[in-house]
């Protein structure tokens, strides 16, 4: 006698993130590496290109997360603290899209991108390069500001290395979180089936084109000339 499979074990495939976040998530790792190699090797013209493009992924995101897919916004995976310390108590409840944890991640590394891009914007290396609001403020604050530049490069390596930790785990327990944010879909059980609203890439498309616009105009535009 054979058994009868319950359907709602079944695993189905649903639509959690559209493309525009998935475009913001890919091309952020790959600017932050190239960030960190441009530092590396002195190479401070091509840092500040990369840093502006940075600019305009941190900027569309914040947008993004105001106005853009259900489970892009903020306002959708931001919880209270009681919800996520009710999370981190019984952590094998699978969220879709992000969990109460890594909500705070995410803000945590945005509020972490903005504040070393903003110092940036004031730091210099004494030799060569200098950002473009150097000349607004006094040589020794330009001096604390770069020196919080560097400091705060170490805080983002940390928060890095911690969601790549809770991308790894989550992969150990099943939750292929990684796969989802390159295909936009994930597999969830029939009773978790839930049909998210999405906005059209036009409107992501104009948001990026308008910040590129404002970033490439009067930041990047001057670099290129000398490159």
């Amino acid at each position: 006698m054979s058994s009868v499979e319950n359907p709602k074990s079944a695993q189905v495939k649903i639509k959690v993130w559209d493309l525009p976040t998935r475009l913001f998530h890919w091309s952020m790792i790959a600017l932050l590496g190239g960030l960190w190699w441009s530092a590396e090797v002195g190479e401070m013209q091509w840092h500040q290109v990369f840093a502006y493009g940075l600019l305009i992924l941190i900027g569309f995101r914040i947008l993004w997360g105001l106005v853009g897919s259900e489970t892009s916004r903020f306002s959708h995976f931001v919880k209270s603290p009681t919800q996520v310390l009710a999370y981190v108590r019984q952590p094998e409840r699978r969220s879709i899209g992000h969990n109460p944890l890594g909500g705070y991640m995410v803000v945590a590394m945005i509020l972490v991108l903005v504040a070393q891009l903003t110092t940036g914007l004031f730091a210099t290396d004494e030799i060569f390069t200098e950002g473009p609001l150097y000349s607004y403020v006094s040589s020794e604050l330009a001096g604390t500001l770069t020196w919080l530049h560097k400091q705060n490069f170490n805080l983002l390596l940390l928060l890095a290395a911690l969601h790549i930790l809770a991308v790894i785990w989550h992969g150990i327990k099943g939750d292929k979180l990684v796969g989802a944010m390159i295909t936009g879909y994930k597999s969830v059980s029939h009773e978790s089936v839930i049909e998210f609203k999405f906005r059209s890439g036009f409107v992501a498309l104009t948001l990026v084109g308008v910040l590129a616009g404002l970033v490439v105009n009067y930041l990047i535009w001057p670099i290129a000339a000398m490159l």
